[in-house]
């Protein structure tokens, strides 16, 4: 498998304060890499890093092939770069401000610069000292899309996006998957990643917690079940459930004629499945899989290792033996006051 960006060790300090702490990961060619993390994470930090904005304290960083800083010209001509924070020239227009970046980026399909902007529902002859948040941000999405590059790297790219245009940028990053073309994105948000990403970096505080394909998320993620059975008191029904593998926070909601339980469920479902075939059910409810708690436990947790200590799928970290350890602890059963 070629990689279109890889990281070893890297590190970055402002002075005695170091915010990236031996950063490794590696994003396959043609493969959509998510990162997210909470504001002050390093997501940005990296980003500058990998495109020679800003300069590794230590530590070694390859995109498309090559060492960033000496890179020049060429190989920024092969990326598309979204900023987290962007600035524009306020004097112009949308359009002469594209012809100005097409300059610089190489050459532009007739055509592509309308194209985009229709899709994004963007006016290119307005005065960019004009446009709103949201449309100073597609402006920004179609100076990185525009040249069709190798490599797309997205700072936080629907901030600022209304929801019907997040998903048409969606769609403009899976069709540029499936063009061979690489994306790295960030955000703050698990659900804006897991739409288009094939695999997820978690990072906090400057370093990588977990690496994760979403399909593999899914599989740890946390599900919130509620049940009511007949035929069995509340303190068996909250013992049979409380054995169940992944299981977590019982709590007996009603026991009056028919027992009501909820609790947590992370992992497989199928040992659930069986325990609960031996119940007279009369309604059971199991949710579709939190991610978003999944990673929040994984933000907060104290026992995050960092990623020298966890074990290997490929060139990646999986974070999946950190979040047992993180979520797991002993079952309860309780009565809800």
């Amino acid at each position: 498998m070629t990689h279109a960006i890889s990281t070893r060790s890297l590190t970055k300090k402002f002075g005695r304060r170091e915010v990236l702490h031996g950063v490794d990961f590696a994003v396959a060619t043609g493969s959509v890499f998510g990162v997210i993390g909470p504001n002050g994470a390093g997501k940005t930090t990296t980003m500058r890093c990998l495109l020679d904005i800003i300069r590794p304290t230590s530590g070694e960083v390859r995109v498309l092939g090559k060492d960033p800083r000496l890179g020049g010209p060429e190989l920024r001509r092969r990326i598309g770069y979204l900023p987290g924070e962007l600035f524009l020239e306020g004097r112009v227009t949308g359009r002469t401000l594209l012809s100005h970046y097409e300059a610089i980026s190489g050459p532009v399909a007739p055509g592509r610069i309308d194209e985009l902007a229709e899709r994004l529902g963007l006016d290119l002859d307005r005065h960019t000292r004009k446009l709103s948040k949201g449309n100073k941000q597609k402006l920004g999405l179609v100076q990185a899309f525009m040249h069709n590059p190798e490599l797309l790297v997205l700072d936080e790219p629907t901030s600022g996006l209304d929801p019907l245009v997040q998903q048409e940028f969606h769609a403009m990053v899976r069709e540029a998957r499936n063009n061979g073309q690489t994306i790295f994105l960030s955000s703050h948000v698990l659900s804006e990643v897991q739409q288009t990403a094939d695999t997820v970096a978690i990072l906090r505080d400057g370093r990588i917690i977990a690496v994760e394909s979403v399909s593999g998320l899914r599989e740890g993620a946390v599900r919130h079940l509620r049940f009511s059975a007949t035929g069995i008191t509340a303190h068996d029904a909250g013992a049979l459930l409380g054995a169940v593998p992944g299981v977590r926070h019982v709590k007996v909601l009603e026991s009056n004629g028919a027992v009501t339980l909820s609790a947590t469920l992370e992992g497989a479902i199928q040992p659930l499945v069986k325990a609960l075939g031996t119940l007279q059910l009369k309604d059971l409810v199991l949710e579709e899989p939190d991610l978003e708690e999944s990673v929040l436990q994984m933000y907060s947790s104290p026992g995050a290792t960092s990623p020298g200590d966890a074990p290997h799928r490929g060139s990646a970290h999986t974070g999946s033996a950190r979040r047992d350890s993180a979520h797991r602890g002993s079952s309860h059963t309780e009565v809800a006051k």
